[in-house]
């Protein structure tokens, strides 16, 4: 089931989430649904305070960034990418030079900016069927999972820019928050 984008302005964008059992009620569906509503939306990454769950699970896709590129596009050291659950998923350590990519987020549409974010992090998280993992990821991947684990913490890409850049999107953010924007997917606002 397609579900819909808690936008901009919601408190739960805000709050950090909690971890969960292997016996989370209806989790498997949750999963499924989250994977329809990240690929209906045109998503690369989907974490569960963006459907109004403030719970530590996020789903991501970065080979379908690989599968599109053409020869021209940069390379990145992480081809053909990731894609996973990430559930109950902790920071180990954060490595590498820091990088900037233009982000954008499924919360925040139409808003993108440049975001400096290390090239490497190392995670403990267990996946779908609570398997534990220890794995360290680069590049897009590292990138798309630094933005998916920064929703858990209740962050925003917007919380990377300077004051200056927040300011001068200030009347964008208030827009999106009061539902004055339209978008090709689902969103329910904080009106």
């Amino acid at each position: 089931m397609n579900l819909p984008i808690v936008a901009y302005g919601s408190p739960i964008l805000r709050k950090i989430a909690t971890d969960i059992a292997q016996d989370y009620e209806g989790l498997n569906k949750l999963i499924d649904d989250m994977w329809d509503t990240m690929y209906n939306s045109y998503g690369v990454g989907l974490a569960a305070p963006q459907i109004n769950k403030d719970i530590r699970l996020f789903v991501m896709d970065s080979v379908q960034i690989f599968e599109n590129q053409t020869e021209e596009d940069e390379k990145y050291p992480d081809e053909p990418g990731y894609k996973g659950v990430f559930i109950n998923a902790k920071i180990v350590e954060l490595s590498g030079n820091k990088w900037s990519y233009n982000e954008g987020c499924l919360s925040i549409p139409k808003v993108r900016e440049d975001i400096s974010r290390h090239e490497s992090v190392t995670l403990e998280f267990v996946d779908e069927n609570f398997n534990p993992h220890t794995k360290t990821f680069i590049g897009l991947t590292a990138r798309i999972i630094l933005h998916e684990y920064d929703h858990l913490e209740g962050k925003l890409f917007i919380d990377h820019i300077s004051p200056l850049k927040r300011t001068l999107l200030k009347r964008k953010l208030d827009d999106i928050s009061k539902g004055k924007i339209k978008v090709d997917y689902r969103m329910v606002f904080n009106k």
